[in-house]
């Protein structure tokens, strides 16, 4: 029996070592599927979803959502502290190791684990102490080991927020620019007045870049695909499922754009999208149907009234069903998971942006502006 629990807590220790050097420090994914941090994923957001579903959509159900992603992480450093707080009480346990203990202790398992613990977190309180050599020796090597564990955490904290502040800073910037929520109708129409594509270009330049970021930092440390957005109507998979229809709107759609930028910036989204599915396990599904013959009307009729339109090619929509084919099965899957909605090809209804309006329900609007050559209100 000794020897087993000996085996049992080595092993113990070694995957959770294992698991928290893949999770905080080795920047790249991990293939294999029995890593610790992953199972824990999937069992506490599983529970949270299901916890989130029982109460009504709004306020409540988004709040629930919005803090499991910090939580989660200080309740998987819990996780990993005691696994390897127990994986040393075994090891003493199994090697027998003396203990100094006071009058009213015994040498059982739960004496082990208080000692372990007390070691881990080198509190030093000096009431059980070891009194042979290699008690003393395991108990140094437990003090470093908790002490280093400590450190990494802490200084994994501020990699990950600052991985987050990168990723919402642009999702921010895109509030004005594609509407509250984002859509690729909307970034075009607002857009209209672009001299020479210019700004656009820039705008799909800095997406393509934003793109390859959110890949690296989210292969790297998939629980910041868990942090949500300040405000409910914006996501980060919102945010890159917009920049994919604009792309390939323009990429097909419109004459003398900027259709090269369109495509690198199509090609690096749609690169994060895939491996970030492979990362969460969600294979492609079919999503619901997004951009409808109807909706294709209203696109044409938006563009139309700011000043764009359409490429005049028999194979249009044959063409866009191709690359919506190639990203939409993912994005679908990944929103299914995350619980988050997917933006709109064209919004539905006219309202301001997150920006123009304020908790007591105030509408801002810009100086000169008011309703549209098509007689539509002009938010922006």
């Amino acid at each position: 029996m000794a020897w087993l629990g000996a085996v049992l807590a080595l092993a113990l220790i070694v995957v959770v070592f294992i698991d928290t050097f893949e999770a905080m420090i080795l920047p790249r994914r991990v293939r294999h599927g029995y890593r610790l941090a992953r199972l824990f994923y999937r069992s506490a957001w599983l529970l949270c979803r299901g916890l989130a579903r029982l109460l009504p959509a709004g306020r409540w159900r988004q709040g629930l959502l919005g803090i499991f992603g910090p939580l989660s992480l200080f309740v998987l450093v819990g996780v990993w502290a005691a696994g390897l707080i127990t994986g040393f009480a075994l090891l003493h346990w199994s090697m027998g190791t003396s203990l100094s203990l006071p009058a009213t202790a015994d040498d059982s398992f739960a004496t082990y684990l208080y000692f372990s613990g007390t070691t881990f977190f080198t509190l030093g309180y000096g009431d059980v102490v070891p009194t042979g050599t290699w008690g003393r020796l395991l108990s140094v090597v437990e003090a470093g080991i908790g002490f280093g564990f400590l450190a990494v955490v802490i200084s994994y904290l501020p990699v990950l927020y600052q991985a987050f502040s990168r990723r919402e800073i642009a999702i921010s910037l895109l509030d004005a620019r594609a509407g509250s929520p984002p859509s690729a109708s909307e970034l075009l129409w607002r857009h209209r007045g672009d001299p020479g594509t210019a700004a656009l270009t820039d705008l799909l330049r800095d997406w393509e870049r934003w793109a390859a970021d959110v890949l690296e930092s989210h292969l790297s440390y998939p629980p910041l695909a868990y942090f949500r957005s300040q405000h409910y109507n914006e996501s980060w998979l919102a945010a890159l499922t917009t920049i994919l229809d604009a792309s390939a709107i323009v990429m097909i759609g419109l004459d003398g754009w900027c259709a090269r930028q369109a495509e690198l910036t199509f090609a690096m989204a749609r690169h994060a999208v895939v491996d970030l599915a492979q990362v969460f396990s969600t294979p492609p599904e079919r999503a619901q149907e997004r951009f409808s013959s109807i909706q294709l009307t209203r696109l044409r009729e938006r563009l139309t009234a700011g000043g764009l339109s359409l490429r005049d090619r028999p194979d249009f929509e044959e063409r866009l069903t191709e690359l919506r084919r190639m990203y939409e099965p993912y994005v679908a899957a990944l929103a299914h998971h995350l619980a988050v909605p997917l933006p709109p090809w064209v919004r539905e209804v006219e309202r301001p942006d997150n920006w123009q309006t304020s908790a007591w329900d105030r509408v801002v609007r810009l100086p000169g502006r008011g309703r549209g050559a098509d007689g539509e209100e002009e938010h922006f």
